[in-house]
């Protein structure tokens, strides 16, 4: 950012609107998480029942990111990102209506549907917007909403929940959702068609095009079909597939962990869960900044960035020790440092897409990958409702918890080193294309 006071600041601007739209649809997502006990009692549900809903989400998210990451190509990221958030602003709303469980996890399937479009359309904007040595910084700061509104869950939802109730509940943070719409509508374009866009910060921002880096030169958009078999998509997918399932579980499960493992109550707002998201907000800045910085030292962008992944991928390991500790702050310690961990891989796999992929096809990419990430969320939460009732049944569920923090420890080890594979002899996409059109 050393350039801004010769360039401007609007990108800047343009990446504050991206963070809180992030905000906005975690707080919107992960409400359930805050209010699982209470719709535990007003619907009957058992573990398996909410993961069965779990999984209505994740299925429906993977479908989504399909149909967005297309979609947001073709109308471009002004219109796509409108059309999401509209949409899931008025499924989140629409829980309050619920009747049944049925009703709920249709209601569930339309925010995760329309839901899916904030990373497909956040990183195209991240792509226009910012030269490829900021984008890892830029990436970090938008997606650290992912860990902004978890902290905002657990002290908002709560009080929303004792002072109106449950329905109001999603109402109230279901309408967040239309006043960014508004700000969005009024303050966006793409640079070229930014009118409160200086000059020089506009060919700042285009400076690299012609660096030779891959993805940097200006190419069609490429068809579906012929970005399944580019090594470059397959990088992206296996980072997304190994590691989506392990966010969404402590999305999901860390409330509901708390609660029967160390009789946290749900009721209140909660510290514990707060000091974890806090943490992992560092993790997703720090880890775009890290990868950025050795850029900035004349690292190769992909050589940066699974540096970053590598490093990420140690320090998840400290989960396996979870079983040990017996008290809840050893506990928040542990997790946290997983979850920051983990925002650290999140912010460098949606760099990679912008560094590897031309920006005319990244969102399609990260639709192609979210939906691989998904369909992994989609079916991981069937083993962790099982493994749960199973273990509640026999008075251990913190035994079904074990086996579930091995899962995450290992999951990141296995997805960078087949990434290091995948990527050993990789040509750059306009090379492949050229030859092999």
């Amino acid at each position: 950012m050393s350039n801004n006071s010769r360039t401007g600041n609007y990108r800047w601007f343009i990446c504050g609107l991206l963070f809180f739209a992030t905000t906005i649809n975690y707080i919107d997502r992960q409400i359930i998480g805050f209010l699982k006990p209470v719709l535990e009692v007003e619907f009957n549900w058992t573990e398996t029942d909410y993961g069965r809903i779990v999984m209505v989400f994740s299925a429906c998210y993977a479908l989504g990111f399909l149909v967005f990451g297309n979609f947001i190509d073709r109308l471009g990221s002004k219109i796509g990102y409108a059309i999401s958030v509209t949409i899931w602003s008025v499924a989140a709303i629409l829980h309050a209506a619920a009747k049944s469980t049925f009703g709920f996890g249709l209601f569930r399937g339309l925010l995760g549907v329309s839901e899916a479009g904030n990373f497909p359309a956040a990183v195209k904007v991240i792509a226009e917007w910012f030269p490829q040595k900021e984008r890892g910084v830029a990436t970090g700061i938008f997606n650290s909403g992912t860990s902004i509104g978890p902290i905002i869950a657990p002290i908002l939802i709560p009080w929303l929940l004792a002072s109106f109730g449950w329905k109001e509940a999603f109402i109230i943070t279901g309408a967040l959702g239309f006043v960014w719409l508004a700000i969005w509508w009024i303050y966006y374009e793409i640079p070229e068609k930014q009118k409160r866009l200086s000059a020089g910060e506009f060919n700042y921002i285009h400076s690299d095009v012609k660096t030779g880096e891959a993805g940097a030169a200006e190419v069609k958009k490429i068809r579906w079909a012929r970005l399944l078999t580019l090594k470059q998509t397959w990088v992206f997918i296996v980072g997304k597939l190994f590691t989506d399932p392990i966010w969404w579980f402590f999305l999901f499960w860390l409330p509901s962990y708390f609660a029967s493992t160390f009789d946290l109550d749900l009721k209140k707002p909660s510290l514990h869960l707060a000091v974890v998201y806090t943490l992992t907000t560092f993790g997703s800045i720090a880890g775009g900044y890290l990868s950025s910085y050795l850029l900035k030292k004349g690292w190769p962008a992909l050589k940066a960035r699974k540096l970053v992944l590598l490093i990420v991928a140690i320090l998840v390991l400290p989960i396996l020790l979870a079983r040990y500790a017996t008290d809840i702050w050893v506990v928040v310690f542990i997790i946290a440092i997983v979850a920051a961990a983990h925002q650290a891989w999140s912010t460098n796999m949606l760099t990679v897409v912008s560094d590897i992929i031309p920006k005319e096809s990244v969102s399609s990419v990260v639709g192609i990958g979210g939906m691989a990430g998904s369909l992994g969320s989609t079916f991981f939460p069937l083993l962790v409702g099982t493994l749960l009732d199973h273990y509640k049944l026999m008075g251990n569920i913190g035994a079904g918890y074990n086996i579930l923090f091995t899962i995450c420890g290992l999951s990141y080890f296995v997805a960078w080193v087949i990434i290091q594979l995948l990527t050993r002899r990789m040509k750059p996409v306009e090379e492949v294309l050229a030859k092999f059109p």
